[in-house]
């Protein structure tokens, strides 16, 4: 039977034991609750205002910059904040206080599409100082995932819509309605392509063999010889220009003809100054309105008399209009030409020359 004092150290064992496990089961507990920082790391309280939870529990991680560094620990309603009456109470690291800013940014984000939402806390541009204990810290809205889908309801249904016509579409081409769904279905078009291509295949088969004008065009060189010829010709022709050979080289190269010509320009120049100043019977002419009046009177008579002329009046007016003249005149022309054909004839019998003596 055991003594008295061998119980008691066996009980003392079992004590010691029992408060290292509970006190293993706590440190454990801490771990598994997601709280960073190890168990010997203060915490530091922060909170946040939200327009909204979307669906934040507690407990659920708070990130910086995607590292875990605390948990929520409490989510209330605060009626007397009208815009943001969500309150988040989060325990926070210590560990990670120095990034920790008055100015750093929380906002709610959903891990992947369907994923639990967590605080996430953006200190990139914050500059200002250090977090403390129970401090605030202001809030990014970001669209949930019901904004998101409320916001493309209207996309939505106006992408139902469209697809809804684009079936029909596709419906009609398929059934050979209007000009597309012919040329999809019906087989005349391919028939005619193909018929095309085949033209145009002998055709170019016709061309490669010399045949038809385009064909000796392409396959003759006598077309590239005869072009070859008139270019030598025209450089030849070129170069008697440019060396002032003929009419042509001399009217480029002469200077004697730029001469003349400045010469006659001049004097042209000279002429028409002295006609415009009223000099010589030219300028007299252009000039003087005396002179213009007399031409104008001699117009008007000449036109005058032109009129009784035409109207066939007068010697003039029935030599042009009287047909009776040109009568006369041509049977005397005639008896003429008899006359002079029958002296020719018999000359003695009309140049017979008879003296007589008193």
């Amino acid at each position: 039977m055991p003594s008295q004092q061998q119980i008691q150290w066996s009980q003392l064992k079992i004590g010691v034991l029992v408060i290292v496990a509970i006190s293993v089961l706590i440190a454990l507990v801490f771990v598994m609750s997601g709280t960073t920082g190890g168990f010997w790391q203060g915490k530091l309280t922060a909170v946040s205002y939200f327009e909204d939870a979307a669906g934040l529990k507690v407990g659920a991680p708070v990130n910086l910059e995607g590292v875990t560094i605390g948990n929520v620990k409490s989510i209330k309603v605060i009626p007397e904040r009208k815009l943001t009456p969500v309150q988040v109470t989060m325990k926070l690291s210590k560990q990670y206080s120095d990034a920790l800013k008055t100015d750093s940014k929380t906002s709610l984000e959903t891990v992947g599409v369907l994923g639990d939402t967590v605080v996430n806390i953006n200190s990139k541009t914050a500059v200002g100082g250090p977090l403390q204990n129970n401090g605030e810290l202001g809030t990014t809205e970001t669209p949930s995932l019901n904004d998101v889908i409320k916001s493309s309801q209207g996309t939505i249904e106006q992408l139902n819509t469209i697809l809804a016509k684009v079936d029909n579409l596709v419906d009609a081409l398929n059934s050979g309605k209007g000009s597309i769904g012919q040329l999809i279905n019906d087989p005349t078009l391919y028939n005619k392509a193909v018929a095309t291509v085949n033209q145009l295949s002998g055709l170019v088969d016709n061309i490669s063999n010399g045949k038809g004008s385009i064909g000796k065009l392409v396959s003759d060189d006598t077309l590239y010889k005869r072009i070859d010829n008139t270019m030598g010709h025209l450089e030849n022709i070129s170069a008697e220009l440019d060396a002032g050979k003929g009419s042509a080289g001399k009217l480029l190269k002469d200077e004697t003809l730029y001469n003349n010509l400045r010469q006659s320009t001049d004097s042209l120049n000279k002429l028409l100054a002295d006609v415009n100043q009223g000099k010589g019977a030219l300028g007299m002419m252009v000039k003087d309105p005396q002179f213009a009046h007399k031409l104008d009177d001699t117009i008007t008579h000449l036109n005058s008399v032109l009129n009784q002329v035409d109207s066939g009046e007068g010697t003039i007016g029935q030599l042009v209009k009287n047909p009776s003249l040109y009568n006369h005149a041509d049977e005397m022309i005639s008896n003429s030409s008899n006359l002079v054909t029958a002296i020719r004839k018999d000359p003695k019998k009309y140049l017979t020359i008879h003296f007589k003596v008193f």
